[in-house]
């Protein structure tokens, strides 16, 4: 969807994105985001033990999983006349399922509300599911919240 500038985003409230196509996650992903945060446990970095591990084989990081909201939610929304928009936090987020290396997630995306914090900027409440090709559970729950500024 795209929108034009604050005004755009006003409008959005009660509104479901989504979903996003399907994403594969690799081992190479993987082990970039184990270098990038020095989270080398085996679970993720080592297939060979991995294969006899609880998940028969390496899992995403969950905030690896959680990182690709930002470019997903991207694919959902072009917001066009703005001249920031920041990252402001998460309210709530689980990890409901662990997704394996070869696994496909794809995001969803709920405008639960639009609040106002001045005539030029707002804040946006969005309800993300990261959904996990055939798992009845979704590899990411998390209310994030985003500014925007004109």
């Amino acid at each position: 969807m795209k929108v034009a500038g604050i005004a755009g985003l006003r409008e959005l409230a009660g509104t479901t994105l989504g979903p996003t196509e399907w994403f594969e996650i690799t081992q190479d992903q993987v082990n970039t985001f184990a270098d990038a945060t020095g989270d080398h446990q085996w679970i993720h970095t080592d297939p060979e033990r991995a294969a006899t591990g609880p998940f028969r084989g390496t899992i995403a990081h969950g905030y690896l999983t959680l990182s690709l909201i930002i470019p997903l939610w991207t694919d959902l929304l072009e917001i066009d006349d703005i001249a920031m928009a920041v990252n402001y936090g998460l309210d709530r987020l689980r990890f409901p399922a662990p997704v394996p290396v070869g696994g496909k997630v794809r995001l969803t995306a709920h405008v639960a509300t639009v609040d106002e914090l001045n005539e030029k900027s707002v804040q946006l409440t969005v309800d993300f599911t990261m959904e996990l090709e055939g798992s009845g559970k979704p590899a990411v729950a998390a209310q994030a919240l985003y500014r925007y500024y004109a």
